[in-house]
């Protein structure tokens, strides 16, 4: 064999070596491989386990908090039926215990006139075999002249109540005469009577034990002084004279019997009444003019914390009928598409002007001023729009075309929907940021929107809702925002996130929210009659205001608006129930804690003015910020001023159609003497109004 013959051979051989070698390796690598992927699918499998262990804890615990708060919610139901049942039976038993009471006084009332009658009758039989045995005579005591009489009408309302009063004095009064006319006067034969078969007796202030000289004027009333002159009142003189006709035995003493004898034809002189029926007498009196605020006989400081304590005040009566015709011209304000009504009982303080009156194409919603009060926002279908407030110019004109669907007619023409039940689009909520720059509203298609006003662009959504929001509020600090929806929950907002920070749950639809000044409180109204108070920070419920409350002075139907006033202590809420009622915070805004607040505030929060005076749904309220006037707008198409302290309605302003669906209240104010107010109505129409002090 050649060299160049092994040369080839050697070369092949270590080809095929090499070869192998390489086989070896790739199947050392590919082992490799294969092990590390059934390591990564064994991690895998491993990891989705986990994952599902991690899925069906989340999901039980997830279901467990669900049957927590749904037995929550059975307790709070089962504890507001027990304790309605417990308000039930302890008002049958005071009831029952009144009634009981009520007919104690009447048996003791009727046990105390039978012994009168006879010892009257006794004392005037002691009184004429005195005068013919013994003939014993003493100084005369003053005449008095009769009082002046009043009329029938007047006496009747004083004489029920007078009676009771005027029973207890004389009975004392006839007890301790009977012991001294025992110690001083012989055995009394029969009694005896006068002509018309009268019983005699003696004015009230004689013992009616000691005789007297009929006809004459004359008692026989050793060591007896002279009564005091006390000056009669009026309402005690008028029904003197009646009694004395109609009564001979008048239970007050008044009346006295024909005279006899030689002084036939000639009556007795009356004293003045007692001091007891004087008293009763005015109050009866008095309490026939309740409305009238100087026949009270209470400081003006009296009078307001009494009308502010009354939580069951009738309308009154300038409410009752909202026709200006009859309306004096001085309690009224009549101008070509609104009028005013005032309050004749009070002195005119507050005065309206229309500034403003903004057309919209269909029903105004919302409206609401920004925080330095130069712009006015309105909701309706489909549109939001912005208003100056000195020029009324349209300043901006918000719409949201991507949340349409635009088809085509048979007819050619297009028509937009939207992505709700009706295809409409309502703009239930708008509100102002606090630096003015951006717009949030709340929409029947669940969605928040926040606005640029300077590019006219929506810059955030918030999406989380399931059902229409109703209400928006921006806390102090522009970061978040508060919103409340039919689905059942109040939501905080994120806006640096744009995610939902907080829900807060209820029993039932949320209709209004609000924050406080502070930005530490959050309150809502529901449908369940109830304005709940959280803390923002924490979510804890802090208190809840609702008609089981202690009192029992809460809201009677659905709560549709709250608003904090501008100090932050006070809530006012307004309701279906036609009422306005005013909550003090007091204690609960100044709590360190929302732990302590919720165990310190229940006792201070109550209700503490209810305002009535609307005649149906009170769908909006605001109060003006220096917290002296509430304003309200109703169904009944009326706004009405309210005295925030007293609780009296100022005035009722009739500006629209149709309901007054939003009321807001401007923060600029004119060196506090005049300042801006805005309604928007069923009618299609926003107006800006302007109040003034006079």
């Amino acid at each position: 064999m050649s060299y160049q013959q092994r040369a080839i051979n050697n070369s092949s051989n270590n080809n095929n070596s090499s070869a192998a070698a390489s086989r070896l390796r790739l199947n050392d690598l590919l082992d490799s491989v294969r092990k590390e992927f059934d390591s990564l699918s064994n991690e895998t499998s491993i990891y989705k386990n986990h994952q599902n262990e991690v899925d069906l804890k989340f999901n039980q615990q997830n279901q467990e908090l669900a049957n927590i708060r749904n037995t929550v919610y059975e307790l709070e139901m089962a504890h507001r039926k027990m304790k309605e049942a417990y308000e039930e039976e302890i008002l049958r038993l005071k009831q029952e215990v009144e009634n009981r009471d009520r007919l104690i006084a009447q048996q003791q009332q009727q046990l105390i006139e039978g012994p009168q009658s006879t010892n009257n009758a006794n004392s005037n039989n002691g009184v004429n075999n005195n005068n013919n045995n013994n003939n014993k005579y003493y100084p005369p005591t003053p005449q008095q002249l009769p009082p002046p009489q009043l009329s029938q009408q007047q006496q009747q309302a004083a004489q029920q109540q007078a009676q009771q009063q005027q029973h207890q004095a004389q009975q004392a009064q006839q007890a301790q005469q009977q012991q001294q006319a025992n110690n001083q006067l012989p055995p009394l034969p029969l009694s005896r009577t006068s002509p018309n078969g009268d019983v005699q007796v003696q004015p009230p202030f004689n013992n009616n034990n000691l005789p007297k000289v009929e006809g004459s004027g004359q008692a026989t009333a050793p060591q007896l002084p002279p009564p005091q002159q006390l000056p009669p009142h009026a309402g005690a003189q008028q029904q003197q004279q009646p009694q004395q006709q109609q009564q001979p035995i008048h239970p007050g003493g008044h009346g006295a019997g024909a005279g006899a004898g030689t002084g036939t034809g000639a009556s007795s002189q009356q004293p003045p009444a007692p001091e007891a029926s004087q008293q009763a007498a005015a109050q009866a009196a008095s309490s026939e003019r309740p409305s009238r605020r100087d026949d009270q006989g209470l400081s003006p400081s009296s009078q307001a914390l009494s009308l502010r304590s009354q939580h069951d005040k009738e309308i009154p009566p300038f409410l009752q009928d909202l026709d200006s015709a009859p309306v004096p011209s001085q309690f009224k304000k009549q101008a070509n598409d609104y009028y005013v009504l005032f309050n004749p009982e009070l002195p005119k303080t507050i005065d309206i002007d229309l500034i403003h009156s903004l057309d919209h194409s269909s029903v105004v919603c919302c409206v609401r001023f920004s925080k330095d009060g130069h712009f006015l926002a309105t909701g309706c279908n489909k549109v939001t729009q912005v208003f100056g407030v000195e020029t009324g110019e349209l300043v901006a004109r918000l719409s949201d075309d991507s949340a349409s669907q635009t088809t085509t007619n048979s007819d050619g023409t297009t028509t937009t929907n939207y992505q709700t039940d009706s295809g409409d689009l309502y703009i239930r909520s708008v509100c102002f940021s606090p630096d003015g720059k951006y717009l949030a509203t709340g929409a029947e298609d669940k969605l928040i929107r926040i606005w640029d006003l300077s590019t006219r662009t929506i810059v955030k959504v918030l999406k989380g809702h399931e059902q229409d929001i109703y209400s928006l509020d921006f806390f102090p600090d522009g970061s978040k925002l508060v919103s409340g929806s039919g689905d059942r929950t109040v939501r905080i907002w994120d806006l640096v996130s744009s995610q939902c920070a907080l829900t807060l749950s209820i029993e039932d639809g949320v209709t209004t929210v609000a924050v406080s000044p502070d930005g530490k409180l959050v309150a809502a109204g529901s449908l369940d009659r109830t304005v709940r108070v959280w803390d923002a920070s924490t979510g804890f419920l802090v208190e809840r205001l609702d008609p089981e409350n202690e009192n029992g002075n809460g809201h009677k139907d659905s709560v549709y608006s709250v608003t904090f006033t501008h100090d932050g202590r006070e809530i006012a809420s307004g309701s279906l129930d036609r009422t306005v009622k005013l909550w003090a915070l007091n204690k609960l805004t100044n709590s360190p804690s929302s732990q302590e607040t919720s165990a310190t505030a229940r006792p201070s929060s109550t209700c503490e003015v209810t305002y009535v005076g609307h005649k149906d749904f009170v769908l909006s309220v605001c109060t003006t910020p220096d917290n002296e006037f509430i304003l309200s707008g109703s169904k009944d198409r009326g706004v009405i001023i309210w005295d925030k302290k007293v609780g009296t309605p100022l005035l009722m302003l009739q500006g629209h159609r149709n309901s007054v669906i939003s009321v807001s209240v401007s923060a600029l104010v004119d060196n506090g003497n005049s300042g801006y107010f805005a309604t928007g109505s069923g009618d299609c129409k926003a107006r800006i109004w302007k109040w003034t002090r006079i």
